[in-house]
């Protein structure tokens, strides 16, 4: 089997490695440590390649696990809903150019029709591209499929509508038996995650028959009470998505004229232990304060790190749609950040994890490993990979990022094979 040895900053969950080495071997991180502790037999071997990128007196790169997205909706023009492979094809491309080895692809609100046919998609693309498949399946460099799918995101239609941000109007709906039941009977395998909003009537239903086929419970697009999420911990709500963005919180919560003043989904977010969270830190969604509260509150352990991005991922400035081309909501892609046609809302983000991951660290001052911890182990963790993904351990998948000085991504390597190249 080939080896790969590489050199550099080597981020590790506790810590970073000032002159560090990797060896990858059959898939696998087989050795990690000092430059200078490098076994003989790795040098030697034959087929040893070398380092990544030209060797100067100042490298300064890192050598980083690959990114995993909790929530992503496209990119490259493309969007899940499109429910093509082809569509399917190029948003897990251009996210894995943007650093991200492993995602769940997110749905959006729309008919049950568009719902079954994404859904019959994800299955194809599962069954062509394994999830569990140590070396994904490529004729060579630059040809890998995406980042892998490791689960789908059911997120959507069931939100309350009055946070449904950009999604349309039309399909926002409560969860019903005779809708979900059949979907969850066919696809249920296939869904890693599924949010609602839990104050809707038939939440509690849908979450537990979630629960049982072992789907993970996430609340959004919510105008909850405290009382209403921790009533929902107790059917297995894990987690809440984008922190801060279309959810309650005592002031929106206070328009309702009721006293005393209540927490909403946001302040049982940050109290909850049992509630993991994530944040979309694009540098448009979110001021520093705020990034900072959650990290403090949260810690790297219960915070990850999301892009939530829309088709206009690396396009031009201009009008696109969230969600299915034919029944999506149209927005805005203006400043690097989705807007809705007024100008006046935010419509998801248009940012891949390395901007993410960059203007977290630049803005809160966060340790680089706590930063990326935050968008590889912990939502590995979340989803119960961390035993193969999320770090730069022996034994684990060698899906490995080598960044610049800035976390510009320089290459991708997905199961020690080489699948991007800046």
């Amino acid at each position: 089997m080939t080896l790969r040895v590489l050199t550099g900053r080597v981020v590790l969950p506790e810590g970073i490695l000032p002159q560090g080495a990797l060896v990858l071997e059959g898939g696998r991180i087989a050795w990690v440590g000092p430059q200078q502790q490098l076994p003989q037999q790795f040098p030697q071997a034959a087929g040893v390649e070398p380092d990544p990128v030209p060797q100067t007196a100042d490298a300064c790169w890192y050598l980083a696990p690959g990114f995993i997205d909790l929530h992503v909706h496209g990119g490259a023009g493309a969007d899940f809903m499109d429910g093509t492979p082809e569509a399917w094809a190029t948003a897990l491309q251009v996210h894995l150019r943007h650093g991200t080895t492993a995602c769940c692809p997110t749905t959006t609100a729309a008919s049950p029709e568009r719902i079954v046919r994404v859904l019959r998609c994800g299955q194809q693309w599962m069954a062509e591209h394994p999830p569990d498949a140590v070396e994904p399946a490529c004729p060579g460099p630059e040809a890998a499929p995406g980042a892998r799918v490791l689960g789908l995101h059911f997120y959507g239609p069931y939100f309350h509508p009055e946070a449904r941000g950009c999604h349309p109007a039309d399909p926002i709906r409560p969860p019903r038996p005779q809708e979900y039941e059949p979907l969850l009977e066919r696809f249920g395998s296939l869904l890693a995650i599924a949010s609602v909003a839990p104050e809707l009537p038939g939440a509690k239903e849908f979450a537990l028959a979630c629960r049982r086929r072992g789907i993970r419970i996430h609340l959004g697009h919510t105008q909850a009470t405290w009382d209403q999420v921790e009533e929902a911990l107790g059917w297995g709500a894990a987690h809440v998505d984008h922190l801060y963005c279309a959810m309650s919180d005592k002031t929106k919560l206070r328009r309702q004229q009721t006293w005393p003043m209540r927490g909403g989904v946001l302040e049982a977010a940050l109290y909850f232990d049992q509630l993991t969270t994530e944040l979309i830190s694009d540098g448009c969604h979110l001021a520093p304060e705020l990034l900072k509260l959650a990290h403090k509150l949260k810690g790297p352990d219960r915070l990850a790190l999301v892009t939530d991005c829309n088709r206009a991922l690396e396009m031009p400035p201009g009008q696109y749609v969230f969600g299915p081309r034919e029944e999506g909501e149209p927005f805005l892609h203006r400043h690097g950040v989705g807007l809705t046609l007024d100008g006046q809302a935010l419509a998801s983000s248009a940012s891949g994890m390395d901007r993410i991951v960059r203007t977290f660290w630049q803005q809160t001052g966060v340790p680089l490993w706590q930063v990326i911890r935050m968008a590889s182990l912990s939502p590995a963790r979340m989803l119960g990979w961390d035993d193969r993904l999320g770090s730069l351990q022996v034994g684990k998948w060698a899906d490995v990022l080598v960044l610049d000085s800035e976390l510009n991504v320089l290459r991708v390597y997905q199961g020690g094979r080489c699948v991007y190249t800046r």
